[in-house]
């Protein structure tokens, strides 16, 4: 079930699980162990992907599991409260997915409950685990961020367009643990590329559209949007804007590319909740956190939309185009 902060109601996802509580105030059945699922952007988000995994040990949500899926849409104030709700009523396990705050959050919160994250920088470093190999504590998950992953990415558009000079970088400041290492892991590799870059920050849909009429006034030679669990939910606004405003632009996730955005590479992230969902449902099996080792995301895609890129009259070389592993028509 989708669950929108700040309101105290469920909502049904997808014809989905039915609230424990609920099921055991009626007395129809016993009260079904609860999974509360928080993405820092949309409730929602990839939610099929991570049923897949938990499915992979016969943890079925609706049927032998109730799933409670978060979504903070950027709003960070609201994780506390949302923290304590889950902790006292003594979740079987949180999962929390993409951003360091939100797992920072949930191991902050309990020392008891079991923790699946995934997070882009590492969870050692973090603080979130003792080791990979052997996490310690009740946390483990997956680390899907390098800065070698980053560096492909603006190398990949340095090739898609060699002329590109001054690249406009997009940052969420509000998810400012993910900002601190893109912003750090861009202007050590720029250089080397001969590029100039410039920082620009957005936390609102309004903030978003403010940026596009600053890029529609400056013309830098493309746009780099980092990683980030608000952005991803706003994947038609990016692609639209960048569309209309004939900018070149690269993201993470090849959601983007499949909206209608030029270019992304990143970790495949249908792959990424389907772990989180296996990890999830080891757990409930009876494995333990400290049993199970963070996993690092090997799997990632390189997709280009050749629609758009006819649009913006942005010529693909074959070289790069051979190379992608998907490509839009």
């Amino acid at each position: 079930m989708a669950i929108g902060i700040g309101r105290r109601e469920f909502i049904t996802f997808l014809g989905g699980a039915t609230c424990a509580w609920t099921l055991a105030a009626q007395g129809q059945q016993p009260a079904m162990p609860v999974i509360g699922v928080i993405n820092a952007g949309a409730a929602d988000y990839y939610v099929a992907a991570f049923r897949k995994g938990l499915q992979e040990n016969g943890t079925i949500d609706g049927q032998n599991v109730a799933v409670e899926y978060y979504g903070l849409d950027g709003q960070f104030d609201r994780l506390s409260a949302m923290m304590a709700d889950l902790v006292r009523r003594q979740v079987a396990a949180i999962v929390t997915t993409g951003t360091v705050q939100v797992a920072r959050a949930a191991k902050a919160a309990t020392a008891t409950i079991p923790i699946v994250f995934s997070v882009p920088q590492d969870p050692v470093r973090l603080g979130l685990v003792a080791s990979l190999a052997r996490p310690g504590g009740n946390a483990t998950g997956i680390n899907f961020f390098s800065s070698e992953v980053l560096t492909k990415r603006l190398r990949l558009l340095h090739d898609l367009l060699p002329k590109a000079i001054r690249v406009a970088v997009l940052l969420n400041p509000s998810n400012a643990s993910n900002t601190e290492a893109y912003a750090r892991a861009v202007q050590e590799a720029a250089p080397a590329m001969g590029l100039q870059v410039q920082m620009l920050n957005a936390a609102t849909s309004s903030e978003i559209e403010a940026v596009f009429a600053t890029l529609a006034r400056e013309r830098p030679d493309a746009l780099f949007v980092a990683g980030d669990a608000f952005f991803n939910s706003r994947v038609v606004q990016f692609a639209t804007l960048a569309a209309v405003n004939k900018i070149p632009s690269t993201f993470s996730q090849r959601d983007f590319v499949a909206a209608g955005g030029l270019m992304s590479y990143g970790t495949d992230i249908a792959d990424m909740y389907q772990q989180l969902g296996a990890y999830t449902g080891r757990i409930l099996k009876g494995e333990k956190p400290t049993d199970l080792p963070v996993v690092q995301s090997t799997k990632f895609v390189f997709a280009i939309n050749l629609q758009t890129a006819r649009a913006l009259g942005v010529e693909v070389p074959s070289g790069v185009l051979s190379i992608a592993d998907e490509v839009i028509e």
